[in-house]
């Protein structure tokens, strides 16, 4: 059974929820196989997790130099593993930085590219959700390796008891002169909140909040419910929530077990970034929103009215 390389997205010592996504779906094609690229000392504290969702083999590649460059080290590793163990496929997220090292790696070693998949079958075929959630299209790469990016949240991670032996993995060597090199990095103020792509519940506010001081209003929920924050484009445009929380095509893509919509008219180009979430609940005045096409749950009315009361609800139901 060939190997399927899976790329490690890890936080703080820990490994991310869509790692063992990926583990999950690589095990659909073949042999997991986690690739860590990290810092000296890192895989240690991954190998249980990986271990837990099916990992047979955790490469590790590790270095000081890592934390120097954005994707340079990353694609080195993958590409030379490419060459050296003839893998079916190679998983990444569907990230900024995991379609950049998708597309850098797909090049460098002449294979297939499949990018922002949202199923994976068994024979490789991957369904795509495109022009905003209109269609979804299958596709399958014609070439002995496949690289893949896949969408977080839509895969249902399993655990499967993987052997986990690590094999050492040299990083090649990096061209300081024609490559990017990181000179600073700020941590992300996201205070006690989850990840907003890693997270089960999204609460999200739209142009209907109507200012920054509104968001509390959303805060509050979203904390009730142990949720990430997120915001429209059109939040986000007019200032009222910072970009690094925007979901949609041009944001970040979610796909939590519940997304609620707060004054979020559901323009396609939000609805590309949230609409493969499990269950979607939307408020809005607007009973003729967009929003309301694809939401398992709406109500018509005042966010303002609604938001407090669903608190006020969860908060006694906790009681």
């Amino acid at each position: 059974m060939a190997e399927v390389l899976v790329l490690v997205e890890y936080s703080g010592g820990e490994v991310k929820k869509v790692t063992n996504e990926l583990l999950t779906a690589a095990a659909r094609l073949g042999e997991p196989a986690a690739v860590v690229v990290a810092t000296p000392g890192t895989a240690g504290k991954l190998r249980g997790q990986l271990a837990a969702y099916g990992a047979a083999t955790i490469y590790v590649a590790e270095s000081e130099e890592v934390d120097q460059y954005l994707t340079a080290s990353a694609v080195g590793v993958l590409a030379t593993l490419v060459a050296s163990v003839s893998p079916a496929a190679v998983l990444l997220v569907a990230s900024p930085d995991g379609k950049e090292i998708a597309g850098k790696l797909a090049v460098r070693t002449g294979s297939g590219l499949l990018s922002d998949v949202v199923e994976l079958a068994q024979d490789g075929t991957a369904t795509h959700s495109v022009f905003g959630g209109s269609y979804l299209v299958t596709s399958r790469a014609t070439t002995p390796v496949a690289v893949i990016t896949v969408r977080a949240g839509v895969i249902e991670p399993r655990e499967s008891p993987g052997a986990a032996a690590e094999q050492i993995v040299t990083i090649p060597a990096v061209d300081a002169a024609t490559t990017a090199k990181v000179i600073e990095r700020r941590p992300v103020e996201g205070g006690d909140r989850p990840e907003l792509t890693e997270a089960s519940v999204v609460v999200s506010g739209g142009r209907g909040v109507g200012s920054a001081e509104g968001f509390g209003v959303i805060e509050k929920l979203a904390d009730a419910l142990g949720a990430a924050v997120g915001a429209s484009r059109a939040a986000v445009d007019s200032g009222y929530y910072p970009h690094q929380f925007q979901v949609g095509q041009t944001g970040k893509t979610v796909a939590p077990q519940l997304y609620v919509a707060l004054g979020i008219s559901g323009a396609i180009q939000h609805r590309a970034g949230m609409q493969t979430s499990k269950t979607i609940v939307a408020v809005n005045k607007d009973p003729e929103a967009p929003i309301f096409e694809i939401a398992d749950f709406g109500l018509v009315g005042d966010l303002f009215t609604i938001a407090p009361q669903l608190t006020d609800a969860i908060a006694k139901r906790k009681g």
